[in-house]
């Protein structure tokens, strides 16, 4: 039988890293150059452990081969590969302007990688920190290449100042990046296919230019705006005396902020659910057992255990795979907003 599952991560040598990981989430990091840690992986190029009971030092890949319904739901097919990739991820540095593909192009170019779509919640900034998030308005393809090769790309590039606690939308398509002094989490499909387009002119940690993939990148970037380059406003409701924020929800993953004061029931309706500790403590209780939960911890709850109970002070982002209409929209307007508040405050994508 599985229970919570609390995880050590694989952490990542990036040029543009620090250690941001140790200084603000208590991370035991290998590098000095500290760019991401995987806490939630099951893919070839990193793999999360898991750190606690009879699984102890078991990877999450020899979970899911073993237990793969039990974990996560018999609404995921077993040939599916797990389907997210959690990681914190420390910008002492910029990184690339990048963009990723839709499922459908990296299927075809990238040998039947998943495409890419994913969300970021600012943990920390410095003051005036920015990202990068989508182009202008009416840049147009012949634009962006003039820009390019002109090297001034950034003329192009629409800037968004951050701070703690936003929420930005990245689906497949949208030119970003992260620039420097910002601390965030990330949550995205189970994908490590990146097209960068400009890299600052640097080079990396081998001392060699990081390769571009600018014709890649032309084929799947979205230069008819279809995406919002705004901060997520989100949409909150009342549990008892949690807070709950709505911030994104599509086919692939959902966004909630849950603000735990005292105690909350919680179900996982037959869905494996993520949380990521970014402030405060806690435990996870389950079959009168008690999980402890610290600042940057990153624990998965199996579908199979149904109910459970978070119990303590914390901040936590909390992903699944949603049913949006069920699991959402019925939710919020439960709590009185109207489809237009949703539909203009929350990203919801079918």
């Amino acid at each position: 039988m599985l229970y919570p599952l609390f995880f050590e991560p694989d952490y990542k040598e990036r040029v543009w890293g620090g250690t941001m990981l140790q200084d603000k989430l208590n991370k035991s990091i290998p590098f000095k150059n500290t760019g991401e840690s995987w806490e939630v992986a099951c893919h070839d190029n990193g793999n999360s452990t898991i750190r606690n009971g009879s699984l102890q030092g078991k990877t999450l890949k020899e979970v899911v081969g073993t237990s793969s319904k039990e974990l996560l739901g018999y609404e995921i097919d077993d040939n599916d590969k797990f389907p997210l990739l959690i990681k914190f991820i420390d910008a002492k540095d910029k990184l690339s302007v990048q963009v990723h593909p839709e499922d459908e192009y990296a299927k075809l170019n990238e040998n039947g990688e998943l495409g890419k779509s994913e969300a970021w919640y600012i943990l920390d900034a410095e003051p005036g920190a920015k990202l990068i998030a989508g182009l202008k308005d009416n840049v147009t393809k012949d634009d962006f290449v003039k820009a390019l090769e002109d090297g001034h790309l950034e003329q192009v590039l629409n800037e968004v100042e951050v701070e703690a606690g936003d929420v930005i939308n990245i689906p497949a398509g949208f030119v970003h990046a992260i620039e420097d002094g910002i601390l965030l989490a990330e949550i995205q499909q189970n994908s490590d296919t990146t097209y960068r387009v400009y890299d600052w002119n640097r080079v990396g940690l081998d001392g060699n230019m990081r390769e571009l993939h600018v014709d890649k990148s032309l084929d799947v970037i979205d230069f008819e705006g279809k995406h919002s380059k705004d901060i997520v406003p989100g949409l909150s409701i009342k549990d008892g005396d949690n807070d709950i924020i709505y911030y994104v929800a599509n086919k692939y993953f959902s966004i909630e902020k849950l603000g735990l004061k005292g105690t909350k029931k919680e179900d996982t309706h037959n869905k494996f659910i993520i949380y990521m500790c970014t402030s405060g403590c806690g435990e996870v209780i389950h079959n009168n057992t008690r999980y402890s939960f610290n600042l940057g911890d990153s624990f998965m709850i199996p579908a199979s255990l149904g109910e459970f109970i978070l119990e303590g002070d914390a901040s936590l982002i909390k992903t699944y795979i949603p049913d949006i209409q069920k699991d959402i929209i019925n939710e919020l307007e439960s709590a009185g907003y109207t489809k237009e508040d949703i539909m203009s405050r929350v990203r919801i994508s079918q």
